[in-house]
């Protein structure tokens, strides 16, 4: 039963990957329809929104905007696994049980933001290194 599941969702991977590969090229063929231009060119800069960053790196760089996200998501994590901590720990009722595994809960939790927030002073000091030190750092 597991083999014939796996094997299912291996084929069903391959289809749907060769169904991606040739909507883009269709979706491509199509914009550029009739240009004589480079048309791969003009395919991705239809498919640019407004908005969108076109460099790596600096204030506005993908980078930026990923690290940024997910030290926002990392942050509310904390603190809604700090507030299920301090709720196990008070609702403990003085079983040593609970009260070690609220303990923990408070401590993974910590222990998380710590290692975040070094997360985003290593990502500011490789983006300086990789850009040469224009002071260009991830605003978090």
């Amino acid at each position: 039963m597991k083999k014939t599941f796996k094997t299912l969702a291996q084929i069903s991977t391959g289809v749907a990957s060769v169904l991606t590969l040739l909507a883009g090229r269709a979706m491509v063929a199509a914009a550029n329809f009739g240009s004589s231009d480079n048309p791969a060119q003009e395919g991705a800069g239809a498919a640019k929104a407004d908005g969108m960053p076109t460099e790596l790196l600096g204030d506005t760089g993908v980078f930026t905007r990923i690290t940024n996200t997910v030290l926002y998501a990392v942050g509310i994590i904390s603190v809604i696994m700090l507030i299920y901590g301090g709720l196990r720990y008070v609702l403990s009722g003085g079983d040593n049980k609970k009260v070690t595994d609220a303990k923990n809960t408070i401590l993974y939790a910590i222990i998380g933001l710590i290692i975040s927030i070094l997360s985003y002073a290593i990502v500011n000091f490789v983006i300086n290194a990789v850009t040469g030190g224009q002071g260009q750092t991830v605003q978090g």
